[in-house]
């Protein structure tokens, strides 16, 4: 079966459909040697060469066309990149390997950052639920080690000038913590570089640690260790489908539930055996069921 050229490109993760269209007006693609134009059809096999600049892409083939979403634990020393020329880990190392397909992060977060982060193989979903437009509420806890007073509260809300713009934070909630080493939880609605900290830092306080705990209503799993995932079900993955205004998915990749309980129960064991669990530390409880938010 065919389908339209930027939509094989937008769900195998190479940008927005809207990006992709503007890239075949300029004579960019070329799809088995032929320049693309737009409106083009193809269908999906595995002798099809498609490229972007010269460069041959991956492109999904059809029996992946389902939409698949994990939920990752990210630890603090990964980086969100594919491949690190110095060999360092990235959040890309530990994912389930696919056929024909790739996991495409949605967004992503510094390698002092750990916590929730999702990744897809649905590329438009990825690139909606990343646009600024959406505003898409993610919430952290931070651990911040300096005077934290009523009037900067008041400025972190109100809006504090960085070097990129504005920027404040939604919400502010103090969640407890002794002396001048204290915990918040903050919520914003997009994801320019460092935002949090930057913030922070603009009033005279440091991060000494902070982690992603939600995304949307989506929060990190309960019994996720570090460096752990899990696939999503059919219902969280149309949660965020209806987010960004996608068409919801009729069928689910995951497995019937006595083998999908045996597939995390072995994910999690290999999480935990590839990563040392570090000292607990006090911090806040964090959100561990897809609630929706009052």
């Amino acid at each position: 079966m065919s389908e339209k050229l930027q939509k094989v490109l937008a769900n195998s993760g190479h940008g927005s459909r809207r990006e992709i269209e503007a890239i075949i007006q300029a004579g960019r693609i070329s799809v088995d040697g032929k320049i693309a134009t737009l409106g083009d059809r193809i269908e999906v096999t595995a002798s099809t060469k498609v490229r972007i600049d010269g460069h041959v892409v991956a492109i999904r083939e059809a029996e992946e066309d389902i939409c698949r979403v994990l939920a990752y634990y990210k630890p603090e020393g990964e980086l969100c990149t594919r491949k690190d020329p110095e060999g360092r880990p990235t959040v890309f190392d530990r994912l389930p390997k696919m056929r024909g397909a790739r996991w495409i992060a949605v967004g992503r977060l510094d390698v002092n950052t750990s916590g929730l982060m999702l990744f897809t193989t649905d590329g438009e979903l990825a690139n909606r639920l990343m646009h600024p437009s959406r505003e898409v509420e993610r919430e952290y806890a931070v651990r911040v080690f300096g005077l934290v007073d009523e009037d900067k509260l008041k400025q972190l809300r109100k809006g504090v000038q960085l070097e990129d713009g504005m920027a404040s934070f939604k919400t502010i909630s103090f969640q407890g913590g002794e002396g001048i080493n204290q915990w918040y939880n903050v919520t914003l609605t997009e994801g320019r570089n460092r935002e949090v900290r930057r913030l922070w830092e603009a009033v005279d306080v440091q991060v000494s640690r902070l982690i992603r705990v939600r995304y949307g209503d989506l929060g990190l799993p309960k019994g996720l260790p570090r460096g752990g995932y899990t696939e999503l079900e059919l219902s969280a993955i149309n949660y965020l489908r209806k987010l960004v205004d996608l068409a919801p998915e009729t069928e689910s990749k995951i497995p019937v539930e006595r083998d999908r309980r045996r597939t995390k129960a072995n994910q999690i064991r290999r999480a935990v055996k590839k990563h040392s669990q570090r000292p607990a530390s006090r911090s806040p409880s964090r959100r561990t069921t897809q609630t929706k938010r009052g």
